[in-house]
């Protein structure tokens, strides 16, 4: 009996094996199996992940097979209509919080967790596309546009801003789809355009600014050169003041030298008259003693010796000459002639 059972189990194992489908896996897919009719399980999605890149057999009829794609996809929304996931106007438009009608291109990078590929067939969705079209897509829709009408209009310009609401519709979108086993990895922001209006006020206040900006910069210009003259000046006058103070001190200093050369040129003045003053004393002390008459005398004979003396006679009209007695000044000269015979 034995023998029996396993010969029977061996048959319907070969029959079982060559009614047998191959179902195979891509490199970035994990296949799911769901039982159709079974006799010694439940029926159902099976909750076994199938490995990317292998071949597996079940029967055909009673069993279902399907595959989810683990790499990184991009979901891609846009106003071109040329490129992204829709060949038509497909970017985000919705307003600003300072109440601007503005359009968004967004793309969002996700990938599935491999590992809840049987839950995502089961609740979720039944392949790539579904899971694209129908999850993916519509929630990212619509919470970024909340997110990103969180925003001024101006920030828009500022891609600091974009960058920090970009990860706050991450951290949103991932909330919400992380539980249906669905990976997040980034909301990147590309092109952003406003209402021709709006536009057009936008480049109008750019040009302003920039006329601002440039008047700020004449002015600047305008102070520094101010500075730049005030400082010369300056130095200019600090020169004069040095140069004044040089001729001062040059002239006081001459002044000084001078004074002093004076001062003693006045002393040796003093000095001399003095000793002038004391010899015209003793000179008139001597002359006033007994000898002094002839020693006038003297000095009168020494100064017109050598002189030829004309004696002219006196007439009613000659030369009066009463000033000059001759016979004194004969009897002088005689004198100083026996003096030198001596």
């Amino acid at each position: 009996m034995r023998r029996i059972f396993i010969l029977v189990t061996l048959m319907v194992t070969l029959a079982v094996m060559a009614g047998c489908m191959p179902h195979t896996t891509g490199e970035t897919q994990v296949g799911v199996r769901t039982r159709k009719l079974v006799f010694f399980s439940s029926k159902g999605v099976e909750d076994q992940v199938y490995a990317p890149g292998a071949t597996y057999f079940f029967l055909p009829f009673i069993n279902d097979w399907d595959v989810f794609d683990t790499k990184l996809q991009n979901l891609e929304m846009t106003y071109s209509k040329v490129r992204g996931d829709r060949r038509s106007q497909d970017d985000l438009v919705f307003k600003t919080t300072d109440g601007n009608d503005i359009s968004l291109d967004v793309i969002i990078a996700y990938r599935i967790d491999a590992s809840k590929a049987p839950y995502i067939l089961q609740y979720v969705a039944r392949d790539d596309v579904t899971l694209r079209d129908t999850i993916v897509r519509t929630v990212a829709r619509s919470k970024p546009r909340d997110i990103f009408g969180e925003l001024k209009t101006e920030a828009f310009y500022v891609a600091e801003a974009r960058e920090t609401q970009s990860n706050k519709a991450k951290d949103a979108l991932q909330q919400i789809l992380g539980p249906m086993g669905i990976v997040v990895e980034k909301v990147l922001t590309n092109d952003y355009r406003f209402n021709p209006e709006y536009t057009k006020a936008i480049e109008d206040k750019k040009v302003a600014d920039q006329q601002v900006e440039k008047n700020k910069s004449a002015q600047h210009a305008a102070t520094e050169e101010y500075k730049r003259k005030l400082e010369e000046a300056k130095g200019e006058v600090n020169k004069m003041v040095a140069d004044a103070d040089g001729q001062y001190l040059k002239d006081k200093i001459e002044a000084d030298v001078y004074q002093e050369q004076q001062q003693l040129l006045a002393k040796a003045i003093r000095a001399e008259g003095i000793a002038d003053a004391k010899g015209i004393q003793e000179m008139n002390s001597a002359l006033a003693g007994s000898g002094g008459e002839t020693i006038v005398k003297l000095r009168i004979a020494e100064a017109l010796q050598g002189k030829r003396i004309m004696l002219l006679p006196v007439s009613e009209g000659g030369m009066n000459l009463k000033t000059t007695d001759i016979n004194r000044l004969i009897e002088t000269l005689g004198v100083k002639s026996l003096a030198g015979g001596k």
